[in-house]
């Protein structure tokens, strides 16, 4: 058994400045009441407005080349960028999945017009996408999907549906996975491919998932009948549990997967600070140290995806211990002050408990299991 191995990632000198240019743009957009801050926010708070400011500042599609409608920046500076916006809990919901995931997997497996379709669009805040992964029978045991697709003239005819499907109700389009070829006995992962569906198109059918605030952010997502063309067969026919598993290791490794709850603790640290207790800082640091190493972790993992080196054992750690992180901060909250959380609330603590008390359930479900991502790790650690 080898210890993993995580890079040590130092900012550059240029990031402060560019740390700067954003926390300066967040206090103007507050102070004119574009937004609240929120916990959860890259799930549940949506602002096409927001998402379109940032395009044209050249926040979304930060790495991606020049030609696809990117700024060729690092992916050290999209952490930066990333995990301002998280602190802050800006509304940035609707362009998250498209450039966390969708747009560098369109990258490394798309043909040459879906780059220029897809990417451009994504880069300026104009386009959304959801996860077509998990299916009612189909969750943690991903292989066990049975949504198809057909091959027909010119294209394919998928049939099937997928759930918890996150912002399907306002997404252009979602990347699916599904069956191209009927499974093989001992063949699990074989015989699946990834399309690109107009969530448009005849046949699509999004039916909401209401969380216990009453929020709508999660779908049912039905298929009938839907054609998808040929050239939004993304990557190779066949190739769709590796490209999937490609795509997985973005979704779990970032900042959001510790930042969900930060403008809670960041609340919960002022108050305590105005109220003089000692005592309750005291457990708040402890929380900080972790958030300090779940930070550093996770930036070795931004560089490892940038440099190709494969990173996923190391994205499971960090989704599952961030993830837990998340909803001890919610606990904490409950335990050290004197609040009555409420949605409805006036004060900004309140409002942030009530949203981390009641959307902290789903923090080590989405993304994968904290089982599976446990077993990850560990087959992974004892193959090496």
């Amino acid at each position: 058994m080898k210890p993993l191995d995580i890079p040590v990632v130092n900012l550059p000198e240029k990031t402060a400045e560019l740390r700067k240019e954003i926390r300066e743009f967040l206090k103007v957009e507050r102070e004119n009441g574009t937004f609240e801050p929120k916990s959860d926010c890259w799930l549940s708070s949506v602002s096409i407005d927001f998402s379109r400011k940032l395009g044209e500042r050249g926040w979304i599609g930060m790495t991606w080349p020049i030609e696809y409608g990117g700024h060729g920046r690092s992916a050290i500076e999209r952490y930066v960028v990333t995990e301002e916006l998280l602190a802050a809990g800006a509304p940035v919901a609707r362009h998250w999945i498209a450039d966390r995931q969708s747009g560098p997997l369109f990258l490394k497996f798309g043909t040459e017009e879906q780059k220029n379709f897809f990417l451009p669009k994504i880069a300026k805040g104009e386009c959304a996408f959801a996860i077509g992964l998990s299916e009612p029978n189909a969750g943690s045991d991903l292989a066990a999907i049975k949504t198809k697709a057909v091959k027909v003239e010119n294209g394919w005819l998928l049939n099937g549906s997928k759930t918890w499907s996150s912002g399907a109700h306002y997404a252009d389009y979602m990347i699916t996975l599904c069956r191209t070829s009927p499974e093989e006995a001992n063949k699990r992962h074989a015989g699946m491919s990834q399309l690109a569906v107009d969530l448009s198109s005849p046949g699509v059918t999004v039916r909401p998932i209401h969380l216990m605030t009453g929020e709508h952010h999660f779908n049912e997502v039905f298929f009938e009948d839907v054609f998808v063309p040929e050239n939004r067969v993304i990557g190779e026919i066949g190739n769709g549990w590796m490209q999937g598993m490609t795509e997985l290791a973005y979704e779990r490794s970032g900042p959001e997967r510790f930042l969900s709850t930060y403008p809670l603790l960041n609340e919960l640290t002022n108050t305590l600070v105005n109220n003089e207790d000692k005592d309750g800082l005291s457990h708040v640091s402890r929380f900080v140290s972790r958030l300090w190493t779940l930070r550093n972790m996770s930036l070795g993992v931004a560089q490892m995806l940038e440099q190709g080196v494969p990173s996923n054992i190391i994205a499971s750690l960090v989704k599952d211990m961030g993830t837990q992180f998340e909803q001890d901060i919610a606990e904490l909250a409950r335990l050290l002050v004197k609040a009555l959380p409420s949605t409805q609330s006036e004060l900004l603590l309140e409002r942030l408990m009530a949203e981390s008390i009641l959307h902290s359930p789903g923090f080590t479900l989405r993304g994968g299991t904290t089982e599976i991502l446990r077993t990850i790790v560990a087959k992974g650690v004892i193959q090496q």
